[in-house]
């Protein structure tokens, strides 16, 4: 169910039933009539069930439902039945007994029926006023005022000839009242329906064929009343219709309508006008009496009072021009005769107005809109000022009212008399205020003075003055590599505070080409939303990090653009596995090393190094024993991969050792490379040399990035060698020693294919070449880079110090010897 409050609609909790909910969706809600703001309004259908919550009176007043108890709330009613009741804990008007409409309201002048009351509140005292609106419903039958009408109908009657009948009344009003009327069969009456000035249907017996009273003396008709509700509802009547012997002259006026000026607020008793009606018959037959008839409203007849005999029309009751403008008077002459004859006129009362009324504003031309970028003094309206009162009481004052601490861009400015232009005085911003509601407020001079208030409502265009707006200057978007093409890594999203076609965006990349390629290539972006997308696959060990710009731009005329820098971090994933380049072996190869049985504890055995192609912790590696033969025999560094004895060898130790090292990076899940060493004791060794054929494992390290770091790095490492060079002269010029002495126990050889070389590492990288000749420096040995005959890479031999060289290859570019020297 829902009620009107304050001329919005509002929903009502109601415990009716599904027929009462039906019933209350054919209702119309009749608009209320303008009072001041401090009455709050309700509107509900008449017989609604008892408990039904209106409103809740706390919240519509701005009170606390839990201190209504406290500050004793009560409703003091202005009628003697209490019908509404509040409930002081929840603030909620309910209905205390069901309401009648027309017991309320009995009279029909107006639609409207309200119920007055005070809500009264203590603790401070205060008093609202409340006014309850009944709507009707169609809950009463049309009814005859008499059930059985009687009507003498002379037999000289003409076709045509009307007569007044009774006519019915529904207490029910607007669409619920008498809609029409319904005529029994008859060959000799017919009925003809007519509308009053208020709407009331009125109904004349018609005589369309001759009566003859010796062939039939009585007519018998059933006159049916039927209303507008839904379902309708009808009411009958009984017409006795009794044909009389001849009176054939009725009474006539002179004129059919009359007119007439009344002032309002006329004193009772003041004479309207004398009618006066002939009739040419004689005797009884000529003796006139009038009367009003059915066609003339209840509310006419309170109003005017007519006498029977002189015809007289005087003032019964007061009268006011806001209330009523015109009234129609329907008056009936009827002579005295056994069969009387009657005639009918109709009399107009024009209602004069006092100075009484409100002065008025008229907008005669109106801008319900205007652009932001208007220039001060546009012209937005066209007012016209009245008062339908004279002298002072009809001159007037216009002015703008504005709200407290409220300045207006506008002003008025009289163009002639009583005709303003209210125009633009500032510079609008539709981003600043969108629409304004201007109140022109109207006085006269009266005493006491009458005012007049009309709003003109005034929206505000947009027009393309703002570009679009990134949130931030720099987005910095991180990418994992090897992610799927097509994946959406990032929505920029730009604001424009315009509207419509200028707040619509189109973004897109500025092109910025790199590596041959384009951005566009590369990423792609949403026009429409801004998502932007990977195109490719991106390996970390490729590229990096991308630098370019986004712009966003409006669709306005001209359109506005603005643009984001991006920059996207391609994030390092554990995706190369390490690569044991150090002893080098072919695939699935065992490494044999020798080793004398004569080594110390701590004597370096060999080291195992491995490379991984991934960064930061993914290029971290650690290296364990995955098997080991003896594990009080060795051990292994897990950050440099050196293995060495941790005790001197024994008789029962076995002459051959096997050694599985697993080296493992440090990502998530890591990954892992293997190898298998196995160390053969001996009783002396003898270094040997031989040229290496080991296979270097290319890398695609010649982007043009790293074309300029290796060419940067080859002219240090120029200088490197030649550092070296010097350093082996000075060695090699040293005097030797007589005898050739047994080989240190720290002596390290390595055997592959009959070839010897001391802990050879297969390099590519001039940086590690660089980081492994210092660290092997400082051990005291002697490192040697010998180029391969592709030229594809580099051997790179770490000698101890004390060891010397047995044999050359004739084959190999260069050979360097140096000759043992003393073991401490």
């Amino acid at each position: 169910m829902f009620l009107v409050k304050d001329n919005k609609i509002i929903n009502v909790r109601s415990a009716m039933d599904p027929w009462r909910r039906r019933q209350l969706c054919f209702v119309v809600l009749s608009a209320l009539w303008i009072l001041a703001s401090a009455v709050t309004r309700y509107s509900i259908p008449e017989e609604i069930p008892v408990g039904t919550v209106i409103a809740n009176i706390a919240t519509d007043l701005g009170l606390e439902a839990h201190s209504l108890l406290e500050r004793k709330v009560k409703l003091d009613y202005i009628h003697s039945k209490k019908y509404l009741e509040i409930n002081k804990a929840t603030g909620e008007l309910y209905i205390a007994e069901k309401i009648d409409r027309e017991y309320l309201c009995p009279a029909k002048a107006s639609s409207f029926c309200f119920l007055k009351m005070d809500v009264i509140i203590e603790s401070p005292i205060r008093i609202f006023n409340i006014e309850l609106e009944i709507m009707d419903i169609n809950d009463n039958a049309p009814q005859f005022r008499r059930e059985r009408i009687q009507l003498d109908v002379s037999e000289s009657a003409t076709p045509g000839e009307r007569f007044s009948i009774t006519n019915a009344v529904d207490a029910d009003v607007g669409e619920n009242s008498i809609e029409t009327y319904y005529l029994s069969d008859s060959d000799a009456f017919t009925i003809e329906i007519q509308s009053g000035s208020d709407g009331t249907k009125y109904v004349d017996l018609v005589l369309k064929a001759s009566l003859d009273r010796e062939k039939q003396a009585v007519h018998t008709l059933t006159l049916t009343a039927v209303d507008g509700g839904v379902p309708a509802r009808s009411g009958t009547a009984s017409i006795i219709v009794q044909v009389l012997d001849t009176n054939d002259n009725a009474p006539r006026f002179d004129r059919q309508v009359y007119s007439v000026d009344l002032i309002e607020n006329a004193p009772i008793g003041t004479l309207i006008m004398q009618l006066n009606a002939t009739d040419l018959d004689e005797g009884v037959n000529a003796e006139v009496v009038y009367s009003f008839t059915l066609y003339t409203s209840e509310n006419t007849q309170e109003k005017f009072s007519l006498d029977p005999s002189s015809g007289e029309i005087r003032v019964k009751d007061m009268i006011d021009f806001e209330e009523v403008k015109s009234f129609e008077i329907y008056v009936e002459a009827k002579d005295k005769a056994v069969n009387p004859l009657s005639g009918q006129c109709k009399i107009l009362v024009f209602i004069t107005d006092l100075n009484d009324n409100h002065p008025e504003i008229t907008i005669t031309s109106n801008q319900c809109s205007i652009k932001e970028n208007e220039p001060v003094g546009t012209v937005i309206a066209v007012i016209s000022v009245s008062d339908r009162d004279s002298g002072d009481n009809g001159k007037v004052v216009l002015s703008i009212h504005n709200a407290p601490s409220t300045i207006l861009p506008f002003a008025l400015n009289k163009s002639s008399e009583d005709f303003f232009q209210l125009t633009v005085t500032e510079s609008l911003d539709r981003e600043v205020k969108n629409s304004y509601d201007i109140t022109l407020h109207v006085t006269d001079r009266g005493t006491p003075p009458l005012t007049n208030n009309k709003t003109i409502s005034l929206t505000i265009q947009d027009v393309n003055d703002n570009a679009p707006a990134f949130p931030q200057s720099l987005y910095t978007i991180h990418l994992m590599e090897n992610n799927e093409p097509g994946m959406l890594i990032a929505s920029l999203t730009a604001h424009d505070p315009d509207l419509h076609e200028n707040q619509y965006l189109v973004y897109f990349i500025i092109e910025k080409e790199i590596a041959n390629t384009t951005m566009s290539m590369l990423f792609s972006i949403n026009p429409e939303n801004g998502n932007l997308y990977a195109l490719h696959t991106f390996d970390y060990e490729r590229e990096k990090e991308f630098l370019f710009h986004i712009e966003a731009r409006d669709s306005g005329l001209p359109p506005l653009s603005s643009n984001v820098t991006v920059h996207i971090i391609i994030l390092d994933q554990n995706d190369n596995t390490p690569i044991i380049v150090s002893p080098w072996r072919p695939q699935g190869a065992v490494i044999e090393e020798v080793i004398p049985r004569s080594s110390d504890k701590g004597s370096l055995v060999t080291k195992v190094i491995a490379m991984d192609a991934d960064s930061m912790q993914n290029s971290r590696i650690t290296y364990q024993f995955l098997q080991i033969t003896d594990s009080t025999l060795f051990s292994l560094d897990q950050y440099n991969g050196e293995i060495r004895t941790t005790r001197m060898f024994s008789y029962r130790d076995p002459r051959h050792q096997h050694l599985v090292i697993i080296a493992r990076d440090n990502g998530d899940p890591p990954r892992s490379a293997t190898v298998t060493i196995k160390i053969t004791t001996v009783e002396q060794v003898v270094t040997q040399f031989t040229e290496t054929t080991e296979v270097p494992i290319e890398y695609d390290l010649f982007t043009d990035l790293n074309l300029y770091l290796l060419i940067g790095l080859g002219s240090v490492l120029f200088l490197l060698l030649i550092t070296i060079l010097v350093i082996i002269v000075v060695k090699c010029q040293e005097p030797k020693p007589s005898q050739a002495e047994p080989q240190g126990r720290n002596s390290v050889s390595s055997q592959r294919n009959s070839s010897t070389i001391a802990d050879s590492t297969l390099i590519s990288s001039d940086a590690y070449w660089y980081s492994l000749f210092l660290a092997e420096t400082r051990k005291g040995n002697v490192v040697v880079r010998q180029p391969l005959p592709n030229g594809a890479g580099f051997i790179v031999s770490s000698i101890p110090g004390s060891a010397a060289l047995t044999e050359t290859s004739a084959s190999r570019s260069s050979t360097l010897q140096e000759s043992s020297s003393d073991l401490p």
